[in-house]
């Protein structure tokens, strides 16, 4: 436990605040330079690219500035976070899944392509 008293950069943080920060910037740029550079990838492996870093960014925002790890309140804290987590993909996942296959077996509308 820190008290009031002691500096940031006591027990490391100020060392992994900047490690998060410098991981947290190449982790925006590299995925802006993509898009903004006319990435030779197809618009798929461009938006996998992307979704990829995004991920990984958001281990890093966890790991280096909410500081969660197994040792924060005897892992509950990551526990809670891991749960939200999974909850929050089923639901976003479950979502899409649903709307897809609504997509899918819609009726085709009869003047659909009539040029009305």
């Amino acid at each position: 436990m820190s008290t009031p008293h002691e500096t940031p950069g006591t027990h490391g943080h100020g060392n992994g605040h900047r490690i998060g920060s410098l991981l947290a910037i190449v982790l925006t740029v590299i995925p802006f330079w993509l898009v903004m550079s006319g990435s030779p990838l197809s618009p798929a492996w461009t938006a996998a690219v992307i979704f990829a870093f995004a991920i990984v960014q958001i281990i890093v925002h966890v790991a280096f500035f909410l500081h969660l790890d197994t040792r924060s309140e005897g892992g509950w804290t990551l526990l809670a976070f891991l749960f939200t987590a999974v909850i929050v993909i089923l639901t976003i996942g479950g979502s899409i899944w649903v709307m897809y296959h609504l997509n899918l077996n819609m009726m085709p509308m009869p003047d659909m392509g009539a040029g009305h």
